[in-house]
């Protein structure tokens, strides 16, 4: 099992990562496709090759073509959505907000999966990327579809655990260069 892998490579001194990623990933009780779609999505947000490269093919298994390329496609459209929204909303000046974005973002009305789910992954890699206007939008429309927060914070969780051991493998790989 490529969990098992990746767990396996976490260093000693990040024992609480290795214990949280059996926990957030092997114990979830997000249902497979909001579970694998918002692992898939986070792995690719972290921008960790080794824990996307590890958990990309148990993703692929446990998701549908559609669900599969739906997760790859929130990762890429919430790499662009964050770094807009999250400078329109830190610069100082309030008039950005009154621009047309003008960026197309089609996929979001079309995921081709459930739009709670898509929004799920969406809002996941907005934690990792840190974009508090879309983590926002994202929850909202989350609650307003009937998700409890549980349900939330679960694929917060697993967006939080991937980043630190993706951060962790990449710096120690550095360090072994």
């Amino acid at each position: 099992m490529a969990l098992d892998e990746l767990k396996s490579a976490v260093p000693d001194y990040a024992k609480d990562l290795k214990l949280n990623l059996g926990s957030v990933i092997g114990n979830s009780d997000l249902p497979q496709q909001q579970l694998w779609g918002t692992v898939l999505a986070c792995a690719i947000a972290s921008r960790s090759p080794k824990v996307l490269r590890e958990l990309e093919p148990e993703a692929k298994a446990n998701l549908s073509a559609e669900a599969y390329n739906a997760a790859k496609s929130a990762a890429a459209i919430m790499a662009m959505n964050n770094v807009f929204y999250r400078t329109r909303h830190l610069l100082s000046d309030p008039e950005y907000g009154n621009l047309r974005a003008g960026l197309r973002m089609n996929v979001i009305g079309n995921p081709g999966v459930d739009k709670v789910d898509f929004e799920l992954w969406s809002l996941a890699v907005s934690a990792i990327n840190g974009c508090g206007m879309c983590l926002d939008s994202h929850e909202q429309v989350l609650r307003k579809a009937g998700v409890d927060r549980e349900t939330i914070q679960e694929a917060v969780k697993i967006a939080s655990v991937l980043q630190a051991v993706g951060a962790t493998l990449d710096a120690e790989a550095a360090l072994a260069e």
